[in-house]
């Protein structure tokens, strides 16, 4: 008979164990339920447990993080900087003179044109050069502007452009009202008139922040600068000595005519009246000599009476040039009186179309004048009013002579 114990190698027990080489041992119950002993861990290498590699392993992903928040934050602020703005429409924006970075971007950020002042700030400064700034000046603000986009227009100086036209024959103080009355222009005009004729007539553009003190002075170089070339290539036979001169009569000339083609013909007159020592009887240094800078209201004709009237500038009672200048004479006219036409003219009166007729005889010019007043009859102007022109010869006048 068999043993079957022996040849059964059943195990009571969950945790029993069997020795490779003997027999198996059965578990009680309680041997069986009892947790078998964990096998402890591998023991840590003395280098895995050094500080220093802790310390290292903790700065490299510190490391790795803050590269990884500077690389976000990187994107953030230059997608920030180049991307369409939150201005919702075309604005104006004024960088007032000596304006910082910092004072320019927080404006910027107030009136809702950039969305982040200190991402504008901060990245401006990147682009700015040493010694470069945002230029001082009104723009305009296009909407949806980038920071970018904002930065390179100011940084540019294109700035809104104004203007202030002085025509030509404009005295001295009327073109200080124009300069006083401009709404954009900043600052007191200077105290005292510079010289009669001293100021060039032109349209001067600006931006916003110019002083009114800063046009007068570029009006004053440029009419200095214009006056030295054209008298440098005058006409070598002008009875004409000095420069003052030169601007008094080309002063009288452009109040006389507006029209260009008629400068150089009236400048002819009048330097042949100077070469034959006769008086210039020219209206306009009456209305000068009655009402200074200020100008003739417009309501307000001239008299025969008034050709009598003594004072310094009036040419129907003084012999040759008035003591300086009536206007600001322009280009045309510092030309004419340069180079004026070569005729034996003497005498011009309107002639009803705008411009004048010339005359070389006295006959001739009271023929033209006869016409004139015929044209102010029909007109119904008034009868008492004076000729623009000598209405007769000058009985002091001594050809080739000036008497005194």
């Amino acid at each position: 008979m068999t043993d079957n114990s022996q040849n059964s190698g059943v195990s009571f027990g969950r945790g029993s164990e069997a020795s490779p080489k003997g027999p198996i041992i059965p578990k009680s119950p309680n041997e069986a339920l009892r947790p078998e002993r964990v096998p402890a861990p591998p023991r840590r290498s003395r280098k895995a447990r050094s500080q220093l590699v802790i310390f290292l392993n903790f700065l490299m992903t510190l490391t790795v993080a803050v590269f990884a928040i500077a690389v976000a934050g990187f994107f953030y602020v230059t997608s920030t900087y180049q991307n369409p703005g939150p201005l919702a429409t075309n604005t104006n924006f004024v960088v007032r003179s000596g304006a910082g970075l910092a004072e320019i971007a927080g404006s910027l950020e107030r009136n809702g044109i950039i969305g982040d002042a200190r991402i504008f700030r901060q990245v401006t400064a990147t682009y700015l050069k040493e010694g470069e700034t945002l230029k001082a000046g009104e723009y305009e603000i296009k909407a949806s502007a980038s920071m970018k986009e904002i930065m390179e227009l100011l940084k540019s100086g294109r700035s809104i452009l104004y203007s202030v036209s002085m025509p030509e024959g404009l005295t001295v103080k009327q073109m200080f009202k124009r300069l006083a009355d401009d709404p954009v222009l900043e600052g007191e005009l200077p105290a005292e008139l510079p010289a009669e004729g001293s100021l060039r007539p032109d349209t001067y553009k600006y931006s916003r922040g110019t002083k009114r003190s800063e046009i007068v002075s570029q009006m004053a170089a440029a009419q200095e600068k214009l006056i030295d070339q054209i008298w440098e290539k005058r006409d070598p036979d002008l009875p004409i000595k000095t420069k003052e001169e030169f601007v008094t009569l080309a002063s009288i000339v452009e109040k006389e005519t507006g029209k260009d083609d008629e400068r150089a013909h009236v400048a002819s007159v009048f330097i042949n009246r100077l070469a034959k020592g006769m008086r210039l009887q020219s209206d306009p240094t009456i209305i000068y000599g009655l009402f200074g800078g200020d100008g003739k209201p417009s309501d307000r004709p001239i008299y025969q009476s008034d050709l009598k009237k003594e004072t310094p500038y009036n040419t129907y009672v003084i012999k040759g040039l008035p003591p300086g200048p009536i206007a600001n004479p322009g280009r045309a006219a510092l030309e004419a009186v340069a180079h004026p036409w070569k005729t034996k003219d003497l005498y011009f009166v309107a002639d009803g179309s705008g411009g004048h007729a010339f005359a070389a005889t006295l006959d001739e010019h009271n023929a033209n004048v006869r016409n004139w007043r015929k044209i102010e009859a029909e007109r119904g102007e008034d009868p008492g009013a004076a000729v623009d022109a000598p209405p007769e010869a000058d009985p002091d006048a001594v050809v080739g002579k000036k008497k005194n």
